[in-house]
């Protein structure tokens, strides 16, 4: 699924864009939609761990919504993972656009069932050319561009592309044809930019780090500089695909595109194209009441290709395009309103998203999140994603700071430490238990490890040739993309689609050979005279195809139990073993001092990047000891700590430890207001958090309500013990007694004003229903009120749903 490069040159004709609707050129059978994703999902599935959605209730359920996804990372997994969401959470079928060379096979077929968009893509189509190239005069005529051996004239066209070859770890650049003056001369509509361009087209070496030339004197390029290789591609005609889209969005339907023009494995957003824009001005330039609106799509995997891996699908708050910049694109003024709508879109993207600039990048990044969150307690992912985001945020602005710096250092150091002892960083841990508790958790796990291993062994067997296949054939496949591609850098983002595509083929062509060997041991000697003479043999073939998955089924179950027992034996066996004991004990002192360090920093830095840093946490730093907890549960009169009543209270949460600094949420995301986030108590947790198994292979921590991300509605519990919580920024007031955070940001300043107006206002409402509820309580029952309490806290439950509902209004 991809965006188009040509989208960045040419707008659609006028015609086109006020060409009234008439039959659609890619139509979408709801039936056939819902038949294929139904389908297509159980892979998903099966290949995901968990898909948790995050910010769902966002989405609008009614009108025109133009879907923009990043990152682009796992190919057409990406898709099946937002068709699959967008449907099951908000009932929403969405078109996507998918690139014209994927739309052959059981792609193109399962593509035009679910009423997907195919798009020529430039790169798709270019070719190498003859000869190199040059700026024959970078700094007074940047647009020109020289050939040696060439011929444009036959190569090149108006309205075409040229690409420049790509280098390690940084992609080519590429630019629009404006002009072919002759075989060895063209012009270019923009000039190359930045230090590697330049470098690759001129051969200079006076070039800084912005692609700004040095030496002004010297005109041209580097003497006896031969040239660069490139690549041309035709010019592609997209009329019809911005008339497909504009007819879907002024229908009232959803169009869904990943903006960055193809998938690949960086750690950082590509630029994005300016096809997203140009579709959502030119569907407002012909029915400008239309009502678009635009919601950024955060697509955040942990280990997009590995199998059984983890994501969350994160929807950031929906936006319209300015009236404003409706006007320039209409008024010829397209370049500027397209750059500022792109803008925007960059902007709401980088809110849902992790953007480093490298893979070492966001290893030090997680590591300094794992640091500042209590060891062996679980987060859910959507707080992962949201820890890791806003660490990138602070990393971004101060990563020359010295203290940045010195941490950095001794960050990476520290995960160099884990790779040599081949551990991770929540088993250093294992250190502070006791040597008898050590060994008996060593022999307790290994026994299940054991019996789970006799239940994994016959679906292994007979499952052992997917396995096989997908992994020789998924890894062949990325080498391949990466041979072909310019900005991916190992070609992981096509390796669980590859892994699905084969498993798809090869799983029923093995499970049927299976039964018909059999059916053939059955109709040759009845299974050595176990299977009645009077069992048909479609009865076999029947149960055949039954049982074989269901014993594939077991044994993936138990078999990615047994994995994560086994990964934490090793630790164990460190700490048992006295040669290695003390490595593992330093590492665990070298923990602690590194935690206390990236605290300290982060206090330090959080409120000189955000001013109101200590009401935005996820967990208030005064929870750190016993007795500062007793105060702070104690205060029932602070505004900005809310806490359990004692009966919900617990000796420990499995969000946070008292060992070790609490998780903060001090770096703010761009989109979110700075009191977006109310105090997390260390002990605020109910029964909902003892809800969550212990072991991760069986969870799904969006069913626990306490991280549910969306507002509680009507028919959700009531109970005070158990009622509509809400992850961290996605709560509300008390909510009978959860430790919530403040209602999320509206897009402008004067629509959070104006919500937080009417929020006070309900709430003041709310204080004297309850005032009065207590007084009626008092008198009736002597001041026991249990009857009364019961029925006040389901009139706050439909106040704050109410709340509620006049909220998303106005935000959506």
């Amino acid at each position: 699924m991809a965006d188009t490069e040509a989208q960045n040159r040419d707008a659609p004709p006028q015609s086109a864009v006020s060409r009234p609707p008439g039959k659609e050129l890619y139509p979408m059978s709801n039936w056939k939609y819902d038949t294929v994703l139904w389908t297509t999902s159980i892979l998903a599935d099966l290949f995901f761990r968990e898909v948790h959605p995050r910010g769902s209730w966002k989405v609008p359920r009614h009108g025109p919504v133009l879907f923009v996804a990043a990152p682009h990372a796992n190919q057409f997994v990406d898709a099946l993972i937002l068709q699959r969401t967008l449907r099951n959470e908000a009932k929403r079928r969405v078109s996507l656009l998918i690139a014209q060379k994927s739309v052959h096979g059981f792609i193109g077929w399962a593509s035009r069932q679910v009423g997907s968009v195919p798009v020529g893509r430039a790169q798709d189509s270019a070719k190498p050319a003859k000869g190199t190239i040059y700026l024959p005069d970078p700094i007074d005529d940047p647009t020109l561009v020289r050939g040696i051996g060439t011929n444009f004239t036959e190569d090149a066209e108006a309205g075409g592309m040229i690409f420049l070859p790509s280098i390690k770890g940084h992609s080519g650049l590429s630019v629009d044809v404006a002009e072919v003056i002759g075989p060895d001369e063209l012009r270019i509509k923009r000039p190359f930019k930045g230090k590697i361009s330049l470098l690759q087209l001129t051969g200079r070496d006076d070039i800084d780090e912005h692609g700004n030339f040095e030496n002004k004197k010297m005109k041209g390029s580097k003497e006896g500089f031969a040239g660069t290789k490139y690549k041309l591609a035709p010019h592609i005609d997209q009329t019809k695909v911005y008339q497909a889209v504009f007819d879907r969005l002024r229908s009232g339907g959803c169009v869904g595109i990943f903006p960055e023009g193809g998938s690949h494995d960086r750690t950082e957003l590509l630029p994005l194209k300016a096809g997203v824009a140009i579709m959502a001005l030119g569907t407002l330039a012909g029915a400008p009441d239309c009502g678009l609106k635009i919601v950024p799509v955060g697509m955040n995997y942990f280990h997009a290709h590995k199998f059984r891996s983890r994501a969350v699908v994160e929807f950031g708050s929906p936006f319209e395009v300015p009236a404003k910049i409706v006007e320039m694109y209409q008024n010829n003024q397209r370049r500027d309103a397209i750059g500022q709508l792109l803008d925007m879109v960059h902007q709401a993207l980088s809110a849902v998203t992790v953007s480093t600039p490298d893979y070492d990048t966001l290893m030090v990044i997680q590591a300094a999140r794992r640091l500042y969150n209590p060891t062996g307690k679980k987060l859910p992912l959507p707080v992962v994603v949201e820890l890791n985001r806003r660490l990138a945020m602070g990393y971004e602005k101060y990563k020359d700071d010295t203290r940045i710096v010195k941490l950095q250092k001794s960050v990476k150091e520290y995960n160099r430490q884990l790779r040599y002892l081949n551990i991770r960083d929540h088993q250093v841990q294992y250190a502070k238990m006791s040597w008898p508790k050590v060994v008996v958790a060593f022999f307790y796990r290994l026994t299940k490890l054991l019996l789970l291993s006799a239940a994994v062994l016959p679906g292994l067997v007979l499952f052992g040739p997917v396995f096989i296949a997908t992994k020789i054939i998924s890894r062949q496949k990325a080498k391949t993309a990466l041979a072909g591609s310019s900005v991916k850098i190992e070609g992981k983002d096509v390796m669980a689609t590859w892994k699905l595509l084969v498993a798809m083929a090869f799983a029923p062509v093995l499970y049927n050979f299976y039964t018909s060997l059999l059916a053939y041991k059955v109709y040759q000697d009845r299974l050595w005279g176990r299977v009645p003479e009077w069992v048909p043999i479609w009865m076999v073939f029947l149960t055949g195809w039954i049982v074989f998955p269901a014993i594939t089924f077991a044994a993936l179950r138990f078999g990615e139990v047994g994995m994560d027992i086994l990964k934490s034996l090793r630790p164990l066996v460190m700490c048992i073993n006295p040669s290695s004991s003390y490595n593992i004990h330093q590492l665990r002192e070298r923990r602690a001092e590194l935690s206390a360090q990236v605290t300290e920093v982060i206090n330090t830095l959080g409120p000189e990047m955000f001013p109101d840093f200590e009401h935005t946490r996820l967990v208030d730093p005064s929870t750190h000891s016993p007795t500062a907890t007793t105060r702070a549960s104690a205060d029932q009169s602070s505004p900005t700590q809310l806490t359990f009543s004692k009966e919900h209270r617990r000796g420990h949460s499995d969000i946070s430890s008292p060992s070790t600094p609490g998780v903060v949420g001090g770096l703010e995301s761009p989109t979110s207001s700075s009191s977006a986030l109310l105090s997390l108590s260390r002990r605020a947790t109910t029964q909902s958090s003892r809800a969550i198994p212990r072991n991760e292979s069986f969870s799904d921590i969006g069913q626990v309500q306490l991280f549910a991300t969306r507002p509680p509605s009507r028919n959700r519990s009531r109970s005070s013990s158990s009622g509509g919580g809400g992850g961290p920024g996605s709560g509300f007031g008390s909510m009978a007694g959860f430790p919530v955070g403040k209602f999320t940001t509206l897009d402008s300043k004067e629509g959070f004003d104006e919500a937080s107006k009417k929020i006070r206002e309900a709430m003041r409402e709310r204080g004297e229903i309850r005032r009065r509820k207590s007084s009626k309580a008092s008198r009736g029952s002597g001041g026991g009120g249990g009857f009364f309490e019961t029925n006040a806290t389901d009139d706050d439950d439909d106040e704050r749903d109410g709340l509620y509902d006049e909220a998303r209004k106005k935000e959506t």
